[in-house]
C-alpha cells in the first residue's frame, strides 16, 4: 500500500511538473514545426528574382492577430530588407507572450532571409503568423520600386 501511495505522489509531482513547464518546451516544438504558406510567391513573377525595394523606413498597417494587434516596421537598406521591428503584438495574456517570443523571432528571421512576406505559418501561432504577413506585406507594398 505504501508504494502504491508513493507511485500515486510521484505521478502527481510528475504531472504537475509538466503542466508547469512542459507547455513551454510544446510551444517551443510548436514554433520549430511549421507549414509553407502557399499563398506568396518569393520572387517576382516577371523576372523570377527577388523583389527588389527602395531604401528607407516603411510601418506596415495595423493587423489583428484575435488576441491583439501586430504591425511591423520594414527597414530597406540597398534594395533588401535589413530589420523587421514589431511596434505592436499581443502581450497582455502570459499565454500570448510565450507564444509571440518565439514565433515574432522565427517570423522575422525567415522574412528577411526570404527578402519577402512569403513565410511558413509558425504552428501554435497561425493567428501571429498571418497578421505578421499582412502588416509586413503592407510595408512592403509602400517599399517596391
Amino acid at each position: 500500500m505504501k508504494k502504491l501511495i508513493a507511485v500515486v505522489v510521484v505521478l502527481i509531482f510528475a504531472g504537475y511538473i509538466l503542466i508547469q513547464n512542459g507547455g513551454r518546451i510544446f510551444l517551443v516544438m510548436l514554433a520549430q514545426h511549421r507549414l509553407a504558406n502557399p499563398f506568396q510567391s518569393t520572387t517576382s513573377a516577371a523576372n523570377g528574382k527577388p523583389p527588389s525595394y527602395k531604401d528607407g523606413t516603411f510601418t506596415g498597417a495595423v493587423t489583428d492577430a484575435f488576441y491583439g494587434n501586430i504591425q511591423v516596421q520594414a527597414t530597406i537598406k540597398n534594395g533588401k530588407i535589413s530589420d523587421i521591428q514589431f511596434l505592436q503584438h499581443p502581450s497582455d495574456a502570459l499565454r500570448s507572450v510565450a507564444i509571440n517570443e518565439i514565433a515574432m523571432s522565427n517570423l522575422k528571421q525567415e522574412a528577411i532571409q526570404a527578402q519577402s512576406a512569403s513565410v511558413a505559418i509558425v504552428t501554435g501561432a497561425t493567428d501571429t503568423s498571418n497578421a505578421f504577413i499582412q502588416s509586413l506585406q503592407s510595408a512592403l507594398n509602400q517599399a517596391k520600386s
